[in-house]
């Protein structure tokens, strides 16, 4: 039987991440759409993810990006964090940025021009002197790097630059602060991509290392690929980093966590709740692009749709699935997941939330708030928050 308090004491402590951009304008590779609202500052943005925290009660950091959230003067960034503070937030993972620059047409740390390549590192250690300034722990990597035709580059020859590259940032991480590389299939470069998948992100952690570690991507997989192995592989050699949380049906689409398909996000919890990784070393964080949706409550929905993927994963018999394991009890062992899976834990959560001082249902406790009304009204003007696609 599952202990009902350890699975509530769990769900308490349990901190999602969300991220700066995601309060901003986003859209397609077509077109951006612009919302009434939306942040125009990094403090606006920290301001909108104060409302999610308030709600949620699991929503603690925030990760910022840069240079979309850049911030000018000596004290620009302790500032930041001190807004952050008065906010009941603290600053997150700083992501870099080096996919947005005409210099960085033909890769970044991977660039076959020496000068192209410092200038790429040297952002990189702009970085760490930011989590500096900030106080932030993780710095999260993730390069566009790649080729689209053969012939166009020496692939072994990236993967030493690489290698250098991550080896001088390495080197400038301070006590307490890692570094978390970030994979991805393809896009946007379609031939061959320089950290493509777990394997390679893991083989330059593990060079690099205890402070390096690998950041799994949900939606950052070919079609069929059992992400919930990789995890528990990664949990097994005490390389998993943290999550960049979202949904793809077909690509890269950066849909909210557990839209396509909550059951693979049952099943990667899973894997996290029996691999202990369910602790603040293990960063849960989102990885979104609210397009259509409103930002805060697509947020909102985002972090309820983790914290109840988790209790359902807290919620698996492990006694009774180790039983049947053993036995050999093929359906027995499969009902064992399933069963927790098909618990309806939406009344366990408000339980959960209501023992937190907070409204049961975060959804309704935003509309009422009338937060999304305030900024319509008053961030009027100025040049609203995007990346700029």
């Amino acid at each position: 039987m599952t202990d009902l308090a350890a699975v509530k004491a769990a769900l308490k402590t349990q901190a999602v991440e969300t991220p700066s951009w995601a309060y901003g304008n986003s859209g397609t590779r077509f077109k951006v759409f612009a919302q009434q609202g939306v942040p125009r500052s990094p403090k606006e943005k920290l301001d909108d993810a104060a409302q999610v925290h308030a709600v949620t009660g699991v929503a603690p950091t925030v990760a910022l990006h840069i240079p979309w959230d850049k911030v000018d003067g000596p004290d620009g960034y302790t500032d930041l964090a001190k807004h952050a503070e008065e906010r009941g937030l603290r600053l997150g993972a700083i992501n870099s940025n080096t996919f947005q620059d005409d210099d960085y047409r033909l890769g970044s740390i991977c660039h076959p021009d020496a000068t192209v390549r410092r200038k790429a590192v040297d952002h990189l250690l702009e970085c760490v002197d930011i989590m500096d300034a900030t106080g932030s722990a993780d710095l999260k990597l993730w390069f566009a790097d790649g080729t689209n035709y053969p012939g166009q580059d020496d692939i072994r020859a990236r993967q030493d630059r690489l290698a250098e590259g991550l080896a001088e940032v390495y080197a400038r991480l301070g006590e307490g602060q890692r570094m978390l590389l970030e994979y991805k299939l393809f896009e946007p470069s379609f031939y061959t991509t320089d950290v493509p998948d777990w394997g390679t992100a893991y083989a330059h952690c593990l060079k690099l290392g205890p402070k390096a570690q690998v950041v799994v991507d949900t939606g950052h997989h070919a079609p069929g690929t059992n992400i919930e192995f990789i995890v528990a592989t990664l949990l097994r050699e005490g390389k998993l980093g943290g999550f960049d949380f979202n949904s793809r049906f077909y690509a890269d689409d950066d849909l909210m966590v557990g839209a396509a398909d909550p059951f693979q996000l049952f099943r990667i919890m899973y894997e996290v709740v029996r691999g202990g990784g369910l602790t603040a070393e293990v960063a849960f964080m989102l990885d979104q692009c609210h397009n259509i949706e409103s930002k805060i409550p697509a947020i909102i929905r985002s972090v309820m749709n983790v914290q109840e993927a988790t209790a359902k994963a807290l919620l698996v018999d492990r006694g009774a699935l180790a039983q049947a394991q053993v036995a050999g009890d093929v359906l027995g062992a499969n009902a064992v997941l399933m069963d927790a899976y098909n618990t309806d834990v939406r009344p366990l959560l408000r339980e959960v939330r209501d023992e937190m001082g907070l409204d049961p249902d975060p959804v309704a406790a935003y509309a009422r708030s009338g937060w999304a009304e305030k900024i319509v009204a008053e961030r009027v003007g100025g040049q609203q928050a995007g990346w700029g696609a």
